[in-house]
Order: structure tokens, then C-alpha cells, then sequence
């Protein structure tokens, strides 16, 4: 059976290892359809028919009935000393202070202590919550009343539910809208669990996995072959190596990074998080890790569908996604730097709506890099298979929409084309003779979540003031500016400072309970924080050999995302309940 051969058990003991082929039923049951609601689980009950097993555990039930009724008896007045275990229990955990953390609210466990101590008061140790959709359920259930999801299918390793490409097909094609997330009807979600690829095993630690991931993991041989003279990729034996090429990055990504940083300052501080659109394996945002740049780096699941794959089995932030229709899932003024290496963005078209996504979530002053087609289109057309005057349109509608944004162009060398945002628009809302218009004050920003994408320029605020953010690295721990304006609700510089504090704590005992498994170096690389707030548990890992993935769910009652950003850190919005997903 493939489960087996995963690692992982079967909960039903008549499938057997000889079972082959999908669908198999021979000496079982067939598998799990990807739609199936899971039964309950079926239990090896051979033991407890067993008439000797059955009386040993029916004495030693009773043993145990025996001994529970006397010492309830001692703890409730039948003791010499007086101290009850719920007593105990209780002073030892108002001397560990711990805390829980609820709701974005730091709660203490005073309210659970005082009921601990309360002799007369009874446990209740049954869930008060479930799925509802025939999911586990946990709790002081019997058994035969638990349910387990199985495992799906092996052919279900690589399954994304929104980025399915069968799906795809039934949407538009006109600006690649197909492309987007599509999730599915609740009706066809999977009520199975997503199995590894056959023969997956564990990636290589970082710093190594920059360059080398195992076949096995992501078995995709697809790039090597189409990419293969740009170096992406390479497949030698068991394993993919990363020689850190690209189609711009002749040299290699590290040498282009240096290119760039002869032109900007890419070790001040002043840029730390950035933005790569159409990434490849992201081989741009590994090299910007050794120089302190966080980079979000996306692609859509085209016919390259294993890029971002292959980007986080190397231990990169990726994420899929594409520049359509939609707002990109991240705030305004989010990032110091976006770049675009050739991948093959429509900038200057409908509009300029896609240049004008880009100053949304560029931070005032960012820097925003192109390199490739249509850049020094005189000197290279011949090898774009393009016409002349094709390219030079091209550059034009950039370069106008650029000027429409009040965009400054910072530099042009070689294949490299730089532009900065500037700081405020006191001075070029005046002067500008182009649209696009000012968005209007209820167009909010920040409203990234399949919100459509607008042509319309967010205003900045009208200060002199260039330095709203520290550098980094004290950015993390400074008060960010969207709390120091009061714009997240009832959270104050004290506030964020306690959470920083309380995270620091809860990391040094997170590590002592995982026996300091958690900040071993390459232990862990790829972490998600499923509730971030205010990024607390992240900044408090930052100094570890891993990163963490934000998440701030659309459903929160504070939009705390740009203050996550604000830190130097990154992440994105996202909905953990399926009837909120489209």
C-alpha cells in the first residue's frame, strides 16, 4: 500500500503492503476517494475478545475504581496534612506563570487556578467545540466516537486547493484571471490528509538547501531541460542543485545583486523587505538573505508549476500568485524594494493598473527594479525576437506610467533600470499632467483580500518628513508608525512593547520544552504563524536560521499586517475558513 511505504499508518488493518494498483480492493477496502467523509475509525478489537485479555481488564479496571475511590475519599478531609493535588497543581502553575494567549488579548490563568482550587468543583474534560463536517473530533469521547481523517491518495501530494489547473479552465483567460486562486465548492473539499511525495525525505538544513533539494521531494525535472541554459537548475543524481543562475543573472544571482548594490545602498538597513514578481526558484530572494533583505517572492502555477515549490524546499519565502485582476495579499507601503527580472508583466497596459499595484505596496522612497526586455532594447532586440519598435513602445508606456505615479527614474545601466517612489506627493500632484486620479478616502489601502485591482494613486501623507522608519535592524523593535499615528484600535506603543516582551518569553519556553529543538540550528527552516497580531512571535525568532511566514487572518478584528511589515518582517492575509474562501 503507498501509505505504507510514506511512513504512514493505515487505519484500517485489512489494508496490506501486497494491495497494489488504485482503487485496489483485493484483501480490503478500496481507497479513500479525495471527497470521502471519513468514517469512524476502525480499531483491532481482537484484543479485548480475547476471554483472557477481557478478565485482566476488567480486575485491573476495577483495582484502578478501588484505589481512585479512596484517595478522593483523603483528598476531600481524609488527609492528615490537608493539601490536595489540586492545590498542588495550582501553586505550581501560578509559579510558572503561564499564560494563554487569546483573541489578541495576553489572558492570564487566574480564572483556571481559582477553579482548580475549588475542591467542590468538577473537571469538565469534554470538547465544547467541533468541526461539524465529520473531522476529528478530540476530547473524553469513547473511542469508537473519534474520527480521523485518512491519508489521501499519493497522487494528491502536490494538491493545492485553490490552484488547481483543471479548475483553471473554466475562467478567463484575458489578463491571465485563470491563473488566480480558484478555490472549491465546499463540496469538493478533501476530507483526506495530504500525503508526502513517494520516497520524501527530510530537506537539507540550511544554509545548504539554498543550493541542493532532494529529487524525491519535488520530482519535477521539467526546468532543468527548459531553463538549462539560464542555470536555474540542474538535476545530478538524487538531487537538484541551484547554481543560483537566472534568465538576467548571467553571472549568477549574487554577482546581479552586487550590480544592483553598486547603484542603491543595500546594506544600510534602509531596505529590508522586498518584493520579487514572476520569481523563478527564487534564487533572487536566497542570495538577499545573506544581506539581511527579506524578500516575498511569487509565481503563478504555470507551466512552470514547480517553482515556488522548488523555492521552499531550498528554505526561500515564496509564495504562489500572479499579478491579474486582483490586489497582491499584502498591505500598503509593505515593501522597500520590488523587482522584476524579466518576468514578463504587461506594466504599461490596462491602464497602468499593475504599475499602480506596485506603488501601493511600495513603502515611500522604495525602489522599484527592472531588468530584461523592453530595458536597452537597442542593444539586445535581435536576441528578444522581438522588432525594434515593438520594444521601444514598450519602454515608452512604462516610462509614462512611471511619470504618472510621480516616480523618479534613479538609474539606468546595462540591463538594469531603477526607479524610486517619492516620500510624498506635495510637490508632484501639482505638476503632474497625467492621470491616474487620488483614490478617495474609502478606498482603504490596506484591503488586500480578493479586492480588485484600482487605478487609482494612493495618496501619501502630505509631510516633508523622509525617515517615518527606522533602519534596520531597530526597525523590529521600534514603535512602528502606523501605532505611533493610532491607526491600529487600542494598541499603543506600551502594548506593542509588553507583546514583544511577552514573546521573548514564551520563544525561551517554547525552547526549553522542545529541549531546544526549536532555535537548533537547521532544525527548522519554513515556519507559519497561523494568528501573527503583531508579528511578536517572529521578531523573537529573527536572530534563529528561520523564517516566519505572518499570517494575519482576514477575519481579525485589527488589520495588523502593516505593522508586521513595519518590523522589517513579512507575511500575508488569508482565511482559515473555507466559506470565506472564493
Amino acid at each position: 500500500m503507498k501509505s505504507k511505504k510514506l511512513g504512514v499508518t493505515s487505519i484500517n488493518p485489512s489494508f496490506d503492503s501486497s494491495m497494489e494498483g488504485e482503487g485496489s480492493s483485493s484483501g480490503g477496502l478500496p481507497y479513500y476517494t479525495p471527497t470521502y467523509k471519513p468514517a469512524l475509525p476502525l480499531h483491532n478489537h481482537q484484543y479485548y475478545s480475547s476471554p483472557n485479555n477481557k478478565l485482566l481488564y476488567l480486575a485491573l479496571l476495577a483495582i484502578f475504581c478501588t484505589l481512585s475511590y479512596h484517595f478522593g475519599t483523603w483528598q476531600n478531609g481524609g488527609g492528615a496534612s490537608g493539601t490536595s493535588i489540586s492545590s498542588i497543581f495550582t501553586a505550581k502553575i501560578a509559579t510558572a506563570k503561564t499564560c494563554l494567549f487569546s483573541g489578541n488579548t495576553a489572558t492570564t490563568l487566574s480564572s483556571t487556578t481559582q477553579s482548580l482550587s475549588s475542591h467542590s468543583a468538577g473537571l469538565d474534560f469534554t470538547t465544547h467545540h467541533g468541526d461539524g463536517d465529520g473531522g476529528a473530533v478530540l476530547g473524553n469521547h469513547d473511542e469508537d466516537s473519534v474520527k480521523v481523517y485518512p491519508p489521501c491518495d499519493v497522487k494528491y501530494s502536490e494538491y493545492t486547493p485553490c490552484e488547481d489547473t483543471e479548475r483553471s479552465l473554466a475562467y478567463d483567460r484575458e489578463r491571465l484571471i485563470y491563473r488566480e486562486r480558484h478555490c472549491p465548492k465546499k463540496s469538493e473539499v478533501l476530507k483526506c490528509r495530504i500525503p508526502a511525495p513517494f520516497g520524501y525525505r527530510n530537506p537539507f538544513k540550511w544554509p545548504e538547501s539554498r543550493d541542493v533539494a532532494w529529487y524525491t521531494n519535488v520530482p519535477h525535472k521539467e526546468l532543468t531541460v527548459e531553463k538549462a541554459v539560464q542555470n536555474w537548475i540542474r538535476f545530478e543524481g538524487d538531487r537538484f542543485k541551484f547554481p543560483g543562475g537566472g534568465t538576467m543573472f548571467r553571472n549568477g544571482a549574487d554577482a546581479y545583486i552586487d550590480d544592483i548594490g553598486k547603484l542603491i545602498n543595500l546594506k544600510d538597513g534602509s531596505i529590508r523587505t522586498a518584493l520579487d514578481t514572476g520569481c523563478g526558484v527564487a534564487s533572487f530572494g536566497a542570495y538577499l538573505l545573506s544581506r539581511n533583505i527579506l524578500t516575498m517572492s511569487f509565481a503563478p502555477r504555470d507551466t512552470h508549476q514547480s517553482q515556488v515549490q522548488f523555492a521552499l524546499e531550498r528554505g526561500v519565502p515564496a509564495l504562489i500568485g500572479i499579478l491579474a485582476s486582483k490586489r497582491l495579499p499584502y498591505p500598503s507601503k509593505a515593501f522597500d524594494m520590488a523587482h522584476c527580472s524579466r518576468c514578463l508583466i504587461p506594466w504599461g497596459q490596462y491602464d497602468g493598473a499593475y504599475l499602480i499595484e506596485v506603488d501601493r505596496v511600495l513603502r515611500p522612497g522604495g525602489y522599484w527594479i527592472l531588468s530584461g526586455p523592453p530595458i536597452r532594447w537597442k542593444r539586445y532586440w535581435q536576441g528578444w525576437d522581438r522588432t525594434e519598435e515593438d520594444l521601444e513602445a514598450e519602454q515608452t508606456q512604462i516610462e509614462k506610467v512611471a511619470d504618472s505615479l510621480c516616480w523618479k527614474k534613479f538609474m539606468e545601466v546595462d540591463d538594469i533600470a531603477i526607479w524610486q517612489k517619492p516620500y510624498n506627493h506635495m510637490d508632484c500632484i501639482r505638476l503632474r499632467q497625467a492621470p491616474p486620479p487620488m483614490c478617495p478616502a474609502s478606498n482603504d489601502p490596506d484591503m488586500a483580500w480578493y479586492t480588485d485591482l484600482q487605478t487609482c494613486l494612493t495618496p501619501l501623507p502630505q509631510v516633508s518628513d523622509e525617515k517615518e522608519l527606522e533602519k534596520w535592524p531597530k526597525r523590529l523593535n521600534a514603535v512602528p508608525p502606523r501605532i505611533k499615528r493610532g491607526t491600529i484600535d487600542g494598541i499603543s506603543g506600551e502594548k506593542f512593547e509588553k507583546d514583544s516582551t511577552l514573546w521573548n518569553k514564551r520563544i525561551s519556553h517554547y525552547s526549553a520544552v522542545m529541549d531546544g529543538q526549536l532555535v537548533e540550528a537547521g532544525r527548522y527552516r519554513n515556519v507559519l504563524d497561523m494568528n501573527a497580531f503583531l508579528g511578536g512571535f517572529a521578531a523573537a525568532l529573527v536572530d534563529h536560521s528561520l523564517w516566519v511566514m505572518n499570517v494575519v487572518p482576514v477575519e481579525s478584528k485589527l488589520n495588523t499586517l502593516g505593522v508586521i511589515y513595519e518590523r522589517g518582517l513579512i507575511g500575508t492575509y488569508h482565511t482559515w475558513y473555507h466559506d470565506k474562501i472564493i
